[in-house]
């Protein structure tokens, strides 16, 4: 697991409550845990109404009606290269030791928000996966999970001797492959504006809206541009045909990126699907070009239609996983 943490040079004691975040390009989720994984107090704070992590992290306390904490977690959307963060999808830069001392905490760790989106899959209750397709996870086998949100989180989960471990990368910006002639249209347009054309550029919100762009441009539309929340609504709706193709087009390519993941993994553990754009479409999802494009793969084929696919519906997986983070590095302090 890729984190970087900062504590001070004295005994860390293991008290509660602990403060947990997880903190996106456009959302930062606060909570306390007041007990192992008893998550309480949860807010949500638009990331655009605080000038820095500092701010919107005092203003969650004051909220939460001055909690006194000593320990955090705070998992992130972005690498975790060193002691300076830098959002890639926010204005927000910090060193993580000027924020520790700042918020007066003994210990503030830092982690890829998808390496706890991986962690937080093996605490999740069955109750908070919906399956989509394939049939039982093979125990220990690697398990992947990705989700389109503001970014495309990538991460997995492989079996060791000490118990599951969380992969951090940067899977998605991978480049996209394209599939078929429509997709290659699309991967054109986007080329043509941005050069490098990743898998996060399709899927995520944005990406939603440049899938839109592309077929409004080719079909000469004055109004090209849709909010995403305006391409699922229109979609899901039945009043636009082309927000309907671009959902349908939107969830084919997340099942090529999703498969191609499970194959790199060998991920017959499953493959759990995270983020906040997923669960707002979801009874259209089961029935969506998502499954059937999982498993277009040649010869593999028979693979991946054995691999089950789970709807991660959990409230706030982020920070469950941020939280076993957090109990993992004091228990080793």
């Amino acid at each position: 697991m890729s984190s970087t943490q900062t504590d001070i040079q004295q005994p860390v004691g293991k008290n509660y409550p602990r403060l947990v975040a997880d903190i996106g390009g456009t959302n930062a989720r606060f909570a306390l845990e007041t007990a192992p994984q008893q998550i309480e107090k949860a807010q949500v704070l638009p990331c655009k109404d605080y000038d820095t992590i500092v701010d919107a992290t005092k203003a969650y306390l004051e909220q939460a009606d001055g909690a006194e904490v000593r320990h955090a977690a705070f998992a992130i959307a972005n690498p975790i290269l060193g002691d300076w963060v830098q959002m890639t999808n926010h204005h927000w830069a910090f060193s993580i030791e000027t924020t520790r001392q700042a918020l007066e905490l003994d210990t503030l760790i830092l982690l890829n928000d998808f390496t706890a989106q991986a962690l937080a899959v093996t605490q999740t209750s069955s109750k908070d996966l919906m399956q989509v397709g394939g049939h039982k996870p093979i125990e220990f086998a690697p398990k992947a999970v990705i989700g389109p949100g503001t970014g495309l989180g990538v991460s997995g989960l492989v079996h060791s001797p000490a118990g599951w471990v969380a992969l951090a990368g940067e899977g998605g910006h991978s480049s996209f492959p394209p599939f078929d002639d429509m997709e290659v249209l699309i991967w054109q347009y986007a080329k043509n504006k941005y050069g490098h054309v990743s898998a996060e550029r399709f899927l995520s919100g944005a990406g939603l809206s440049l899938i839109y762009e592309a077929l409004a441009k080719r079909d000469k539309l004055k109004n090209y541009r849709l909010k995403p929340s305006e391409i699922t609504e229109k979609a899901l709706s039945g009043t636009s045909p082309l927000c309907r193709q671009t959902l349908d087009i939107f969830c084919a390519m997340l099942g090529t990126v999703a498969s191609n993941l499970a194959l790199t993994l060998g991920a017959r553990g499953g493959v759990y699907l995270c983020g906040g754009i997923i669960p707002r479409v979801l009874e259209y999802f089961k029935t969506s070009p998502f499954r059937s494009r999982f498993e277009n793969k040649g010869r593999f084929e028979a693979y991946l239609a054995a691999i089950p696919v789970y709807v991660v519906l959990s409230e706030f997986p982020g920070i469950t996983g941020a939280a076993a983070a957090l109990d993992n590095h004091l228990k080793n302090v």
